[in-house]
């Protein structure tokens, strides 16, 4: 212990929430600079890769003693989404921890505790003098919270993507309020923009076939769908909200005077669809299996029972980095190990109790092994 007794994982999560990688202007240089000093201390590995200007994936890897082997994936994403500070307890950068061990800011649940509990899991394993079979490797990627597009999206299609022979990812997951930890293997898809052309004129005229009344259509059929699913999951004993669709209009644009008619007019849904619903062919819709005989999943699985700890199977409600994983064939499991905790991510006074942080460290230790010790397949070197 230090800094008043407190312990060293905790101290290095709250130096790390101190970092503003925060939308719309991320310091990703802050970042980048304390996985080199991690990756220093680990001893290990690091390689960046400039996906897009100024957008860096960060590797450190952990070599397994049979390297042929497919490797296990630590995913984390690095940014935060924004913050209205006016509504928080305590400034959102500072990482105030209060009497009940509480630690406030932003990224605390989303996901810069993750980030900390693989790389503490990792030194931990290796102070140990554990030998891991196949290699893991430790990511950290750019601008999942603006929709991964200069990060993951691009950076799966990478030839240094290929090369890290990937087999079975962990990615970011969410709280659960209760006793349980939540593991998610499927996500919802997120959509969409509607454009309406119509005829323009004078505000004082009946126009034949507006944009506004192109864009009415528009609305009342989606905010009708909307409470349709609403009414589903409040009927259901069954449906978490993954299994729903939910609506929400989010942007209206258009028009240009009061008195003119506008030629076009948008509005944004964001939709999130599950995977259980038929999309067209061009959308991705995998999900990672959760059958007892596959053998990432029994190993994940297998490991949580011995911590004697429950799982919740659900599909994420919202979109994470999973979705390029997964889209490339490659499975994925999201998972954040906080149980006992309000989901706060995006939300204002966001916060993860140290407790809970320091338990998910010992839960990875018991994972990763778990993990990279999935016997070889038939079609493995």
């Amino acid at each position: 212990l230090d800094r008043k007794g407190e312990d060293p994982s905790v101290s290095l999560f709250r130096d790390y929430l101190r970092l503003k990688t925060v939308h719309p202007d991320p310091d990703y240089d802050a970042a980048l600079q304390f996985l080199d000093r991690i990756a220093e201390e680990l001893g290990l590995p690091i390689k960046k890769i400039e996906v897009c200007p100024g957008r860096v994936v960060t590797i450190v890897t952990w070599e397994g003693m049979n390297p042929a082997l497919k490797s296990i994936l630590l995913n984390s994403h690095t940014d935060v989404v924004p913050v209205f500070q006016e509504q928080w307890k305590y400034d959102a950068f500072s990482a105030f921890k209060d009497a009940e061990g509480n630690i406030y800011a932003r990224g605390s649940q989303d996901m810069k505790c993750v980030t900390i509990q693989y790389i503490q899991a990792v030194r931990r394993l290796k102070v140990a003098g554990q030998k891991l079979m196949r290699t893991v490797h430790l990511m950290f990627v750019p601008d999942e919270e603006v929709g991964g597009h200069k990060g993951m999206e691009t950076f799966v299609k990478h030839p240094e993507f290929q090369k890290l022979n990937i087999g079975f990812a962990l990615d970011e997951g969410l709280a659960n309020p209760g006793e349980a930890f939540t593991v998610f293997y499927g996500e919802r898809n997120p959509w969409c923009e509607f454009h309406c052309p119509g005829s323009p004129g004078h505000g004082s005229r009946f126009v034949e076939n507006t944009a506004a009344e192109k864009l009415r259509h528009v609305i009342n059929s989606f905010l009708d769908f909307r409470e349709k699913e609403k009414h589903r999951l409040n009927t259901s004993e069954c449906f978490t909200l993954g299994d729903v669709t939910t609506v929400n209009m989010t942007m209206v644009k258009g028009g240009v005077a009061y008195n003119v008619i506008p030629a076009e007019m948008d509005v944004s849904f964001d939709l999130r669809i599950p995977p259980t619903v038929n999309l067209q062919k061009h959308m991705n819709q995998s999900v990672t299996s959760i059958d007892e005989n596959d053998p990432w999943w029994k190993a994940f699985s297998a490991a949580c029972r011995a911590m004697n700890i429950t799982l919740e199977k659900e599909i994420f409600p919202a979109a994470t980095d999973s979705r390029f994983i997964r889209a490339i064939g490659v499975p994925a499991i999201g998972f954040s190990p906080m149980n006992r905790t309000p989901i706060l991510l995006h939300d204002h006074n966001e916060y993860l109790n140290e407790q809970v942080f320091l338990k998910g460290i010992s839960m990875y230790e018991r994972l990763i092994p778990a993990l990279a010790s999935v016997a070889a397949f038939p079609d493995e070197a």
